[in-house]
């Protein structure tokens, strides 16, 4: 049987070397840490959406996640709005200059993504390891947008 120990182990650091990567190109190239890339991707193809939703998807604390908001809020990245649903609430947007780097910035990822994953893995392992890793998001109770 496979030490599934040591695959665990495996996929952190994987997963640790491939953010610091992407990281450390996005900030050199677009001032923009991959954590607000990845919020406002997640923004930005939900048009506007609350942080409850940003922290769900994102599988991290409410606090952590407003934070975040208030850090790209601060570039201008995006703004906040009151909920007209749930006072308790505010519903957060990309803006022109959010959406703007944004779209500056995912061709960067994906070349990024490109040099680290698909240069190593045909497509249909690729397709392949995208499928097994929806599996073990699904049987986690993950979420995961159909592609």
């Amino acid at each position: 049987m496979t030490d599934l120990t040591s695959l665990f182990s495996d996929l952190v650091r994987l997963e640790t070397r491939l953010y610091n990567a992407l990281d450390a190109r996005l900030k050199a190239e677009h001032d923009l840490p991959l954590g607000q890339f990845e919020f406002l991707r997640f923004i930005a193809a939900s048009g506007t959406t609350r942080v409850q939703d940003l922290a769900d998807e994102f599988a991290i604390t409410v606090g952590a996640t407003s934070k975040g908001v208030d850090r790209l809020e601060a570039a201008g990245r995006c703004r906040r709005t009151a909920n007209p649903d749930d006072r308790r609430s505010s519903l957060v947007e990309p803006t022109a200059a959010g959406l703007e780097i944004l779209a500056a910035a995912t061709p960067t990822v994906e070349a990024e993504l490109v040099t680290r994953i698909g240069s190593v893995l045909s497509e249909q392992s690729v397709a392949d390891l995208a499928g097994l890793l929806s599996m073990i998001s699904a049987g986690l109770g993950g979420f995961r947008r159909p592609t």
